[in-house]
């Protein structure tokens, strides 16, 4: 896998030189110290993945992303130093098409070796959706094993719990949900999960984020959490959000080898084994396949599944893969799925 690193600080770039070149098969494809050369580099040569730092002179990470995006997509990984104090430009990046973010790993510390293994393991995770790499031991489920499972194992929720609406997005997804979620009335009547990629890290400060973009409640999703009305839960650790039998929320991180963490597809298997009532699930924009199969169970249950449409998406993936499986009841323009959200949640209630 070629791998260019933009960072202007030399010591970093030569730490992430080391790290990339340690693991066989991983080559860099160039070096620029600033983003103005970043674009330029990308256009000539467009690696499989850019390292990208945020804080730089002339232009920084937020700006090169977008561009890089537009001009000569590929795989963003964000490396920043101080992720708290970035939030709001890390935000931005992905909301530009970054995959993810990892802190900078510096020698001397003693969290260095857990910061390497860190953005090693990101890297992998990376490179298995881009197709570059692959898992050991592939996530695959026979669609029969996972319908008889919906047959035995669904519950019944109790009258007074609200709709349900599910929302998985990935590449682009933070300026893609803040539009969705900012777009709905605070009295709306459903719970609404969110399951993002994003790393732990970062979760809390996305939806703290979120919560400014909206009229809705949005926090972080616990063990044990319930559903409310108006409220948001978004996916918040590297393990996977999963509804059990009785109704309530936890983590698992079975399967461990699946790439997307969190995953939309295992959180989307367990709600049509444990929910019985019909829902909402939608898929925005993102890089990968993933929530395509977890839409396609929803749907023969019944649910109302809407993809993003591929003008309005920063990466065309995920929603792509949804329409091409039949998993979309409709296509949407990311402009008109909170005014469908609001409609069908009448219809449902």
């Amino acid at each position: 896998m070629r791998i260019a690193i933009v960072n202007d600080t030399v010591m970093i770039v030569e730490i992430l030189r080391r790290i990339v070149t340690s693991v066989p098969g991983y080559d860099i494809a160039w070096v620029a110290y600033d983003g103005k050369t970043a674009i330029a580099y990308c256009a000539r040569d467009t690696p499989d993945l850019i390292l990208m730092d945020i804080i730089m002179p002339e232009v920084d990470g937020v700006e090169a992303t977008r561009v890089i995006m537009q001009q000569s997509p590929c795989a963003i990984l964000i490396v920043t130093a101080d992720i708290k104090k970035n939030s709001a430009k890390v935000f931005e990046a992905m909301g530009y098409g970054a995959l993810d973010v990892v802190s900078t790993p510096i020698m001397g510390i003693s969290e260095n070796e857990k910061l390497h293994r860190a953005l090693l393991k990101t890297i992998v995770s990376i490179g298995i959706v881009i197709g570059r790499l692959h898992p050991k031991r592939p996530y695959a489920k026979s669609e029969t094993s996972s319908e008889k499972s919906v047959l035995n194992k669904s519950s019944y929720p109790p009258r007074h719990l609200p709709p349900l609406i599910i929302i998985g997005a990935s590449t682009g997804g933070p300026k893609a949900l803040a539009r969705v979620l900012g777009e709905l009335p605070p009295n709306f009547e459903a719970t609404i999960v969110v399951i993002q990629h994003v790393d732990v890290q970062f979760s809390s400060g996305l939806a703290k984020w979120l919560d400014e973009q909206t009229p809705l409640s949005v926090v972080l999703a616990s063990e044990g959490d319930t559903f409310s009305a108006s409220k948001v839960l978004l996916a918040g650790t590297n393990d996977h959000l999963v509804l059990r039998p009785n109704l309530t929320l936890t983590y698992t991180k079975e399967p461990q080898n699946y790439p997307y963490r969190p995953s939309i597809d295992v959180f989307c298997e367990s709600v049509a084994q444990s929910w019985s009532r019909r829902g909402i699930a939608v898929l925005l924009t993102g890089m990968g396949r993933d929530g395509a199969m977890g839409l396609k169970q929803l749907r023969r249950r019944g649910w109302h599944t809407i993809a993003q449409n591929q003008q309005s998406c920063v990466v065309y993936g995920m929603p792509k893969a949804a329409v091409e499986m039949g998993s979309a009841v409709e296509v949407l323009p990311l402009s008109k799925i909170a005014s469908t959200l609001i409609k069908r949640v009448t219809l449902i209630a």
